[in-house]
């Protein structure tokens, strides 16, 4: 390996100080992984190491098939779980780099976020939750994803960045800080355009008073959020927006539940997607119960149920409840010689 190659690394960390605000997180500054690990191509620095896990990892491409807010969309227009994860990460990398913060961090964060989501969207998540005995929570899931179910030994503040997105949890870190803002700034407008796409409302049924504030179009309502966030927070160890922002942004997102998020039409499936959540779950307590401690059962298809896709979900519930001749069996092997092999 040449010298230069060797040090690549240590000269991406070192700009770090001389580029990013005081507040960022720097690489050299990490608490670190739980497990060490030897660097053989020192090229990259932790973080961007941490991005490029979750940007390879199995659960992260499952996500271009696990709903957003519409089921199992056959319109290639509408946001699923991946596009979503994309434009939290769009938005998060541009608050980020304004402020001059760990822009690597704040992508890793966005990236993993949503990891551990299940399908159907958060009527999935709201079924497993009535189900499991500690309930389901999709970031204490994404957590769980990388540190025990894909095992990617990510470092702490990513981890802690993918834990606090979710609004009611404290970030440890700006760039964190930054994602939680991303993420809420990225669906509510990504679920207005889906939304007004699909019919359920216009442009014109938004409060007045949230379009006069942000515009009635969806690439300036966009920006002005973003910008509100950037203005907000130069020169601060905290990313914040503006009350008045925040208050807008409330009501748009108070607003969508009403009349889109819990909408009768919009949500005529969910009935529907709760109870293959249900069946399933019913069907694999039954049948894995000989083959692992019963404590152990809301865990073992916690993890199995939120990992399947959209569409995994229903081939399986096809597969198992609806009358078929000659029908051949999906694949479950992984999920009994995972438990066979830990009762061996």
């Amino acid at each position: 390996m040449t010298t230069e190659l060797k040090n690549i690394k240590d000269e991406l960390e070192e700009r770090e100080y001389e580029t990013l605000s005081p507040y960022a997180t720097k690489c050299k500054e990490s608490k670190g992984r739980k497990e060490p690990r030897h660097e053989d191509f020192p090229i990259r620095t932790e973080f961007q190491r941490d991005r490029d896990k979750i940007l390879h990892s199995k659960s992260f491409r499952r996500l271009k098939h696990k709903t957003q807010v519409f089921l199992s969309p056959y319109n290639d227009h509408f946001r699923t779980r991946l596009t979503h994860t994309l434009e939290v990460s769009q938005i998060a990398r541009t608050i980020s780099r304004a402020l001059k913060l760990n822009e690597d961090l704040t992508e890793a964060i966005a990236l993993g976020h949503d990891l551990g989501h299940t399908p159907f969207g958060h009527c999935g998540e709201g079924i497993l939750n009535e189900i499991l005995p500690n309930g389901f929570f999709h970031n204490l899931q994404s957590v769980r994803v990388v540190e025990v179910i894909e095992n990617m030994n990510l470092c702490q503040e990513t981890i802690d960045g993918i834990l606090t997105h979710s609004w009611g949890y404290k970030p440890k870190t700006p760039e964190a800080q930054v994602v939680q803002y991303a993420d809420k700034i990225a669906y509510i407008n990504h679920d207005i355009e889906d939304s007004v796409r699909a019919g359920v409302i216009s442009e014109e049924d938004l409060p007045n008073d949230c379009r006069e504030y942000f515009s009635s179009n969806q690439s300036d309502r966009l920006a002005k959020m973003i910008t509100n966030v950037i203005t907000s927070s130069f020169d601060s160890p905290n990313v914040s927006m503006t009350e008045e922002c925040w208050h807008y942004v409330k009501k748009l997102r108070e607003w969508m539940f009403q009349h889109v998020y819990l909408d009768p039409v919009t949500k005529a499936e969910e009935k529907k997607a709760r109870n293959i959540i249900k069946s399933l779950y019913d069907y694999y307590a039954e049948k894995i119960s000989g083959f692992t401690k019963e404590d152990d059962i809301p865990t073992v298809l916690g993890d199995y149920i939120s990992g399947m896709t959209d569409q995994y979900a229903i081939r399986k519930y096809i597969d198992l409840f609806i009358p078929k001749p000659l029908a051949e069996g999906m694949n479950d092997e992984a999920l009994f010689r995972k438990l066979q092999n830990e009762a061996d």
